[in-house]
């Protein structure tokens, strides 16, 4: 750790500076996701955030930022430091330069072991290889390991190679539909940063409608979630880290699209689409997996996440399973609040299963009889 120094940032102003530091180590990270991006995360904060409970834990050698933990102090459940990014961000995450990756990650547990005092370190859904393992490693105290959400990925590679993984007759029917999207003549083009703002507003509208009657997720319909994307996704498109495509039939916008970038993946993170698209028999899942899928080819990323959720559409592509982790890290006087959050993890997790079944046997109630069969 021989010329390292940590910090601790709590100030909003501070942690906006850290901006042009901040990317040049998430571009270090070959882990990274983009929901670590400065702008991502700054952004965050400013809709999301508390005033006075930043903590963002920061490693330097010399003026280089090599190590960054971005939490912030919460009371409820139980007192703990959790990641920013909330429930709106896939991916939880620290940040360590590859060229000193494990001195990054041991200054930085020193520091998280010093914040620990009266508080629990919750990190969740942190992808496997994350720089968070590193720190579960190096954690002096008591550490528990849970399961956490569930990711769909794909390779990041060409439309052809997809399909190979695919039974004939699937990629065959695949292929169809990819040709009547094109006898469809329908166009797309990446928004610059300048008319993200819009194209946003746009992509939320679609997205209302799409999900109309069907119970579409609240906070996508919140001012506040808007605002955050307007903000971090223009900043991220300037730098490379995200992408908005418009798709248009007719001169009119009928799909929007919203991926997110990083070194190590892309992020299908949400779309919207005109319901007037479906009624044209256009497999949209498909439509939007090939631009992906164009876009990756040769890029040098290891994934196309369709992140968490495993929706039937999701499951059409063969996809590998991937499952997050939460990390939870304890010093010995924190220790009771490890056993109340893993024991709160686990009745929900009961919860979420009885809800599950309940669900099903609804549905079954719902179906219709078969006709059965008999002499005439």
């Amino acid at each position: 750790m021989s010329g390292l120094r940590v910090e601790v940032c709590t100030e909003e102003l501070a942690f906006a500076d850290l901006a042009p530091n901040w990317r040049a180590l998430h571009r270090r990270c070959s882990a990274a996701t983009p929901f670590q991006s400065h702008a991502w995360l700054h952004s965050w904060w400013l809709s999301y955030g508390t005033p006075g409970r930043l903590r963002v834990h920061l490693v330097y050698r010399g003026d280089e930022l090599v190590g960054a933990a971005p939490l912030m102090r919460v009371w409820r459940p139980l007192p703990a430091l959790v990641p920013l990014g909330g429930a709106i961000s896939d991916f939880t995450d620290v940040l360590l330069d590859d060229d000193c990756a494990e001195e990054a990650a041991a200054a930085l547990t020193g520091v998280l072991i010093g914040s620990a005092r009266s508080a629990l370190i919750d990190f969740g859904e942190v992808r496997p290889g994350a720089g968070a393992e590193r720190i579960h490693a190096n954690w002096p105290g008591k550490r528990r390991t849970l399961t956490d959400s569930g990711c769909m990925e794909l390779p990041a590679a060409g439309m052809d190679t997809i399909l190979a993984a695919l039974p004939s007759s699937r990629a065959q029917r695949v292929r169809a539909k990819l040709r009547k999207i094109d006898a469809l003549g329908i166009e797309q083009r990446e928004v610059p940063a300048d008319d993200v703002p819009g194209a946003l507003r746009t992509l939320l509208a679609l997205h209302g409608l799409q999900w109309q009657g069907r119970g579409v997720t609240r906070e996508h319909t919140r001012p506040r979630f808007e605002e955050h994307l307007a903000r971090a996704v223009s900043e991220m498109t300037r730098h490379g880290d995200a992408v908005v495509t418009e798709f248009r039939l007719d001169g009119q916008i009928v799909a929007c699209d919203l991926t997110v970038l990083s070194p190590a993946l892309a992020g299908a993170y949400l779309y919207g689409v005109h319901p007037a698209l479906r009624d044209r028999k256009v497999d949209v899942a498909t439509m939007l997996l090939r631009t992906n899928a164009q876009r990756l080819e040769g890029s040098g990323r290891g994934a196309l996440s369709l992140l968490r959720g495993s929706e039937p559409y999701k499951q059409h592509w063969r996809p590998e399973l991937v499952v997050n982790r939460r990390f939870l890290l304890a010093r010995r006087r924190t220790l009771p609040l490890l056993w109340a959050s893993t024991l709160h993890a686990l009745l929900r997790r009961r919860a979420g299963a009885v809800r599950r079944e309940l669900r099903r046997r609804r549905d079954e109630r719902r179906r219709p009889a078969p006709e059965r069969s008999g002499p005439a």
